[in-house]
């Protein structure tokens, strides 16, 4: 039995870091690779947002002009610092630059995305500091969104093309976690109409400052990242009957050249572990799954084929009940898994996640833009079968 077959991405969250997607999308955008199903968590559910609903129609350029609009509105108080290191490959004392950005969006804030409270116009002389509960009001991004995305396109009724004039867009499924029970939290499209609280809900991360956001009545919601920063089980449960290929946007890499050199290169790798891809051991239980799912098909192709009239009819309705129920429904195959990753920089360090700066900003899509067209250069898609071994694994 063939399926049909849909593309599925998977955008991770990483603050800054998002960037990387928005050189990706024009890699893909040059490949002329579209999408039907988009998944994300924290930052990545907003670039899913912009891609799925891009006003300008232009998905890649709108993430472009988003990305850009809230680096320029980075502040630049603090300066860089400049100091004296020994560089191991030369064997000398070198000149390396300590980038300030980080700083200045943590003491001063990004305006376009977010301002710490203790610049806010308006105080609530009732609530003391000790009774925070965020640091950040991250409600400017709001404001930023809105100009880049038709949240008309994002609700079950913009999958038909007549209705009030709006085209068929890509299904949006976007994650968070409950505060209150600690389960995840689904936002799809397909499902619900996705609002600007609903992609709040997804970035509020507490460890970094962020307040939970009530997205539906009584459902507070954190930063889906706290449970999982690559939401492709989401997707296989939204649409479990459609075969997929599946392409992953890494914010974090999985693996390094060497060991970490000094305690801020050790950070950063503890926070590259913590937010990197985890889902390989769900992939292959996939893989099995599918074997399971073909031996099904072959069984219940040979019944059809051979003498069964020693079952009853009750039993060839069980029969066609269980095949409709794994098959038809819950048969869906993932037939590849394209991975386009984030290196580690030469010199990381644990907040370069916070740097909005304009050069780093135009850095990171550059670098997303040429690792994803290195990735896209031989690329075929397979639909008939699914690979002995997942690229990237």
């Amino acid at each position: 039995m063939k399926q049909s077959v849909e593309n599925v991405l998977v955008l991770q969250g990483g603050g800054s870091l998002g960037a990387f997607a928005c050189g990706v999308m024009k890699a893909f955008a040059k490949k002329d690779i579209k999408f039907d199903i988009i998944s994300g968590t924290s930052i990545g559910a907003i670039n899913g947002a912009i891609i799925a609903a891009s006003k300008g129609d232009n998905p890649s350029e709108d993430l472009e002009n988003f990305w850009l609009e809230l680096a320029e509105s980075s502040i630049k108080i603090i300066p860089d610092f400049y100091t004296l290191d020994y560089d191991r490959k030369n064997n000398a004392m070198a000149v390396v630059k300590s980038p300030s950005a980080s700083l200045n969006s943590t003491l001063f804030g990004v305006p376009k995305f977010f301002i710490p409270r203790w610049f806010r116009p308006v105080i609530d002389f009732n609530e003391f500091p000790q009774d925070w509960t965020y640091l950040y009001d991250n409600t400017p991004l709001a404001q930023t969104i809105e100009k880049y995305v038709d949240f008309k396109r994002l609700s079950p009724g913009s999958l038909l093309a007549d209705q009030d004039n709006i085209p068929n867009t890509i299904r949006l499924v976007v994650t968070a976690a409950n505060v209150l029970t600690a389960e995840p939290i689904v936002f799809d499209s397909g499902k619900i109409q996705i609002n600007i609280k609903h992609l709040l809900a997804s970035t509020g991360y507490p460890q970094y400052g962020f307040p939970w956001v009530e997205a539906q009545k009584n459902v507070f919601g954190w930063d889906g990242a706290l449970l999982s920063n690559s939401p492709i089980r989401e997707v296989l449960e939204a649409s479990p009957s459609v075969n997929k290929h599946v392409f992953m946007i890494e914010n974090y890499p999985r693996k390094i050249e060497r060991l970490p050199a000094n305690m801020t290169e050790v950070q950063s790798r503890a926070k590259d572990i913590m937010f990197c891809d985890k889902t390989s051991s769900l992939i292959k239980l996939s893989k099995f799954i599918n074997k399971q799912v073909d031996l099904i098909e072959r069984l219940y192709d040979a019944l059809h084929q051979c003498e069964h009239s020693h079952l009853t009819t009750d039993q060839m309705g069980e029969i066609e009940k269980s095949y409709d129920l794994l098959v038809k429904r819950h048969g869906a195959k993932i037939l590849s898994v394209t991975r386009i990753i984030r290196k580690s920089p030469e010199r990381p360090y644990s907040q370069q996640n916070a740097d909005f700066s304009v050069d780093t900003i135009k850095q990171i899509i550059k670098e997303g833009e040429h690792n994803a067209m290195e990735e896209l250069k031989s690329f075929k898609f397979k639909e008939q079968e699914q690979p002995d071994a997942e690229p990237g694994i």
